[in-house]
């Protein structure tokens, strides 16, 4: 995204601040948002599909599977509130990545400057809703088709998994999204845009 040139949901929340300094309409923020977010899920969702086919579930005698079956029905089972604030916190460190390349001058300065919070954010178990559109559809395709060679090689059956679901997984996406803007929007953008950007008297 930073310096490949591609749009991304979550870092595309610090438009607001082209929008509370009247560089852009509410109506082309609300556009571009919907159609990175369009894209992302077609990219992110067509990648897990990929992935699947190549069949790397059953790498490493299925343990490559058995941890995204984990990881996904970990973060469909999360209960609501806890799953926003994760979000929340996920995007304050993704915009803060974005914020400080800005700054960079070079694409080895970007890289320094991001790595560390968005490490941060993956060490510490936060929501992002973009890497969500592919960890959970990813989950939910190993459960609902691996072959029986599969489950068979990690001892367990798909019923070990009661909270990925459909259902599940549309949750996570929609409370993660929100959580997301908040924190990109509000809590970074919009706090930057206050201290910095505010027109003065």
């Amino acid at each position: 995204m930073i310096v490949g040139g591609a749009e991304l949901f979550t870092g595309d929340s610090l438009m607001i601040v082209a929008c509370a300094s009247r560089r852009i309409t509410l109506a082309a923020l609300l556009r571009a948002w919907s159609l990175v977010y369009v894209g992302n899920i077609v990219g992110a969702v067509g990648t897990a599909a990929l992935v699947f086919l190549a069949g790397e579930h059953g790498f490493a005698g299925g343990a490559v599977g058995k941890t995204a079956l984990a990881i996904a029905s970990a973060k469909a089972g999360l209960p609501t509130i806890q799953l926003f604030f994760l979000a929340v916190l996920c995007n304050v460190l993704v915009c803060l990545a974005v914020w400080m390349s800005f700054g960079a001058r070079s694409a080895t300065d970007k890289v320094m400057v991001i790595v560390p919070p968005i490490t941060a954010f993956v060490a510490a178990g936060f929501e992002h809703s973009v890497a969500n559109l592919y960890l959970l559809p990813f989950g939910l395709t190993v459960k609902a088709w691996a072959g029986p060679e599969f489950w068979g090689a990690i001892g367990q059956t798909a019923a070990a998994y009661p909270a990925l679901t459909a259902g599940g997984v549309l949750h996570n996406i929609i409370v993660a999204t929100i959580g997301n803007l908040v924190g990109g929007s509000l809590m970074v953008g919009a706090v930057y845009w206050f201290v910095y950007l505010r027109p003065r008297a």
